[in-house]
């Protein structure tokens, strides 16, 4: 039996209820604008996941399986029914799996920036970075993984918010970041995607290099009720980029949905 963990929590807004799922090394406060866009037709549910921000610290090394068991926890305690998930990077895995393991309790799911149906090559690239933060420390490769998350005139544009997102990921435990960061890298959707019956919208930046339209198109085509949105010129980090283009997307699903 997984244990969950009582994950600190935000709400805004009225409306079904909207669970938010951020991903490695993020914060609930990365939905700030999205929440902004939204919050008059949800309630919005945003939350830190276990170790990250002000969530506390699990004791011990855990798997989606407990991310998953987390979520559950918090919508047992709030006491909602049936919620809209939508979930980014890691939190676009978080959200199918408890679609999943919860069908009963989803009403919608929305994909953002997730991968599935990696080849050995894409998996060995992904598990190199991580190799790469064993061995270097996730400080020497962090400027890499900007460079993955945000375009080039995204980062001359706003190095404010490129100085915001290092110092979430420098102020996560390092055991933590390099946990999220293995299932992440590890967690392979693509036997039990066609499954998830919950309607779903696939969203993600024609520029991502991990999760990449290629794989996004595969994500649609498995899920058996489902959407896909590619936004041209975005790398990964489309939620602080370009929340404007990401959020009129999500309100018109999740308004056919509700």
């Amino acid at each position: 039996m997984v244990k969950a963990i009582d994950c600190v929590h935000s709400i805004e807004g009225e409306g079904p209820a909207l669970f938010m799922v951020h991903g490695i090394g993020a914060r609930r406060t990365s939905w700030a604008r999205i929440v902004e866009l939204l919050k008059d037709k949800f309630t919005c549910i945003t939350y830190d996941l276990r170790g990250h921000g002000d969530s506390p610290l699990p004791e011990e090394p855990f798997g989606l399986d407990a991310l998953v068991a987390d979520l559950e926890a918090l919508r047992a305690k709030l006491g909602i029914e049936k919620a809209h998930i939508i979930g980014h990077s890691l939190g676009g895995m978080i959200g199918p799996a408890y679609a999943h393991a919860h069908p009963e309790r989803v009403i919608s799911l929305g994909l953002l920036s997730t991968a599935a149906f990696r080849t050995p090559d894409d998996a060995a690239k992904v598990q190199g970075v991580v190799a790469a933060m064993e061995e270097k420390g996730i400080e020497a490769v962090l400027n890499t993984l900007v460079d993955r998350w945000f375009t080039d005139d995204f980062m001359a544009n706003r190095p404010d918010l490129i100085e915001a997102r290092k110092r979430q990921v420098l102020a996560t435990p390092a055991h933590i970041f390099l946990n999220v960061f293995h299932i992440y890298a590890e967690t392979e959707m693509a036997s039990w995607l066609h499954e998830v019956t919950a309607p779903s919208l696939v969203l993600t930046g024609e520029l991502d290099g991990g999760c990449n339209p290629r794989l996004n198109k595969q994500i649609a085509e498995a899920l058996p009720n489902s959407e896909l949105v590619i936004l041209d010129g975005l790398k990964h980090a489309i939620m602080i980029e370009a929340s404007d283009r990401v959020a009129p997307h999500l309100r018109r699903f999740l308004l056919a949905h509700s």
